[in-house]
Formats: C-alpha cells, structure tokens, sequence
C-alpha cells in the first residue's frame, strides 16, 4: 500500500503552493483521494506512488 502525503507535503516537494496542488486535483491533472470533510475546504490525500509517477514523467522531459 502505498503512502499517503497530504496537500501541503505535496506542495512542498514540489515548490508550489497548496492552492497549486488542489488546483491540479480538481482539473483532474493529479489523481487524489478524497477524504471526509467537515470544514468548508475538501481534504485530499496523494499516493506518494501517483507524485513519483509525475516526478518521473517530468524528470523524461527534462533529459529528452
């Protein structure tokens, strides 16, 4: 099973913001799980398998 990061340690490994990363989520560009919520702002969690995928497809366009 594979780890879950939540939004703000996505957002810093990647050297966004959060409103980046949920940005991302909601146009459907970063798959994420999404929680339960009570507050007024939706809780996603991100597979640390999904980040590296993404890290890896960009470290192919960087060296292409």
């Amino acid at each position: 099973m594979s780890e879950l990061l939540t939004v703000s340690e996505v957002a810093n490994i990647l050297r966004v913001d959060d409103t980046t990363v949920r940005r991302w989520v909601k146009q459907g560009a970063l798959e994420a799980i999404i929680l339960p919520h009570v507050n007024e702002r939706q809780a996603y969690r991100i597979k640390r398998e999904t980040l590296n995928k993404l890290l890896a497809g960009q470290s192919e366009l960087t060296h292409a």
